[in-house]
């Protein structure tokens, strides 16, 4: 591509963070434009439209990849549909940058693999954590050798309370070990390398609703690597204080922390109370990385660089998500295939 030319977008699915992607693209980014947007809902597509200066607004997606100006577009459906849009995009040679999980269906993670390599287009799978500044600080301190050899990897994800109970049916979510634990399994591989074996526990122990619709609120997965080394991975959506994503990696010569619990760097301390704020929600914790990697995706294809996540990174991390899932229903240990 020209490496003067400016990126014509488009943006499909326009829920929660879709709509926010649209504002990123429209104003935080350099060497791009939000040419086109596309939802189901049209009042919802003509709104985001008319908010954030697109030329155009469409109902079918399909429509907007026919949009011979538009050179990239950016996946925001629902999971359930990655596959049908992603396979669309790429037949009609756009670059994609597809948010995370790839798929709920490994079946259809090699479909869409598939069409990216047929099609030889771009592709770039939205593990936003990775270029979060202290995630992304932390790998490279792991590749200098800092800690010497990891050996031990610990994740924790929080969410304050679930999301609707609608949106938890594995049907439409993969359920809490894929929706939600998708990102710490990807960090596991980032960080440390394959899993070969997981074993999970959990339970719907704080919303029973939860539970009647057949996903958990609380789980926790252990990781064996091919290695050798192990891990823990423990999710909830139950943290009630605030959102909390924290990570530790142990190594023979030392440890790595990633994360924090206060947004606002103040403590206000009391008799008998040292207390500060906590932080509300993804947005808060994760805008930057959500927008350095959009600005990423952008640059890669503007000057013809390697994307540095790809369709495999998402199908290995379902892998795990579907033994983690498999191990809670079966009560065994799972072998990651």
């Amino acid at each position: 591509m020209n490496k003067t030319k400016i990126l014509n977008v488009g943006v499909v699915g326009l829920g929660r963070l879709g709509s926010q992607y649209a504002r990123y693209v429209s104003a935080r980014l350099l060497g791009a434009r939000l040419h086109a947007v596309a939802d189901v809902q049209p009042n919802v597509a003509k709104a985001v439209a008319d908010e954030t200066g697109a030329t155009k607004a469409y109902t079918d997606y399909n429509e907007l990849f026919a949009d011979k100006a538009v050179d990239a577009v950016v996946v925001m459906t629902p999971t359930k549909y990655h596959g049908e849009v992603v396979i669309a995009a790429a037949k009609a040679k756009k670059a994609i940058f597809c948010e995370k999980p790839l798929t709920l269906d490994l079946e259809e993670g090699a479909a869409m693999e598939a069409a990216v390599a047929k099609n030889h287009v771009f592709f770039q799978l939205g593990f936003m954590r990775r270029f979060d500044k202290a995630f992304a600080a932390a790998w490279k301190k792991i590749r200098e050798g800092a800690i010497g050899t990891p050996i031990v990897f610990k994740s924790t994800s929080k969410d304050p309370f679930p999301p609707p109970v609608e949106f938890l049916r594995p049907a439409s979510s993969g359920g809490l070990f894929i929706d939600m634990g998708i990102h710490d399994f990807d960090l596991a591989r980032w960080y440390m390398g394959e899993v070969k074996s997981v074993f999970s526990v959990g339970g719907a122990l704080a919303y029973p609703e939860v539970g009647e619709v057949g996903d958990y609120d609380n789980g926790v997965t252990t990781l064996n690597f091919v290695n050798g080394n192990i891990g823990v991975v423990t999710l909830s959506r139950s943290g009630i204080y605030g959102y909390g994503i924290h990570s530790e990696i142990v190594g023979t010569e030392g440890t790595i922390e990633i994360g924090y619990d206060r947004e606002t760097p103040i403590r206000v301390m009391t008799k008998g109370v040292i207390a500060h704020d906590s932080i509300p929600g993804f947005y808060e914790r994760f805008e930057q990385a959500y927008i350095s990697q959009l600005q990423n995706f952008v640059d890669n294809v503007r000057f013809g660089r390697p994307s540095p996540i790809v369709c495999k990174d998402g199908i290995a991390a379902l892998r795990i998500a579907l033994a983690a899932t498999r191990s809670m229903q079966s009560g065994k240990l799972e072998t990651v295939r």
